[in-house]
């Protein structure tokens, strides 16, 4: 007879990783908005995306950090903390190779692409690409794992499609989409490759 207390005991023990990680995150979003708003009062914002400039650059990786504010910040926490959930499901190392390339990839194409003399701030980059990746993940490996987060994202996060377009003063539709498109890329990539990351 064999136990399965051992197998229980790992799961324990990844679930609880997942929820250290991600207290983590929540904890140094929240501490860079405070000392921004404290200390800097708000001037850390400027080091954001500034599209086709050399300092601009820097933004590539910094923007998901920034907020405009603590209720911009309150409306990206819920969504960046339960998608990332999803997405760390598989391993954590998925969920930090897909934070990368998705931060990466929207940043890059919100730099080359964004209007001029705008700034762009924001964890929405990355939630956007959340939802690519984990739809695009259901459609390339069409195992029934990824299909039902796939379904259960699409009808849960749906109405989050309309951020993709220009329609609203002041936010970045630009990193939305280029979120959204790095994340479905990231899923195609990781899908084609699936001896980079151990998921098990």
């Amino acid at each position: 007879m064999t136990s399965d207390r051992p197998l229980l005991s790992e799961r324990k023990s990844a679930t609880t990783a997942r929820f250290q990680l991600l207290g983590l995150v929540l904890v140094g979003l929240w501490a860079i908005e405070i000392i921004d708003f404290l200390i800097f009062g708000g001037r850390l914002d400027r080091y954001g995306i500034r599209p086709r400039s050399l300092g601009g650059l820097w933004g590539i990786p910094l923007a998901p950090l920034l907020h405009g504010g603590f209720n911009h910040l309150m409306a990206n926490t819920i969504p960046l903390l339960t998608l990332s959930w999803w997405v760390m499901l598989r391993s954590i190392g998925t969920w930090l190779m897909a934070t990368v390339m998705i931060a990466l990839l929207g940043g890059a194409g919100t730099w080359l692409v964004a209007r001029g003399g705008s700034v762009h701030i924001g964890a929405s980059g990355l939630v956007f690409g959340y939802v690519g990746f984990l739809l695009g993940r259901g459609y390339y490996e069409r195992t029934m794992g990824a299909i039902a987060v796939a379904l259960f994202v699409l009808v849960t996060y749906g109405a989050m499609f309309w951020g993709l377009l220009p329609n609203q003063p002041g936010i970045s539709w630009e990193s939305h989409l280029f979120g959204f498109i790095g994340g479905i890329f990231t899923a195609y990539w990781l899908a084609s490759k699936p001896d980079i990351i151990s998921d098990k």
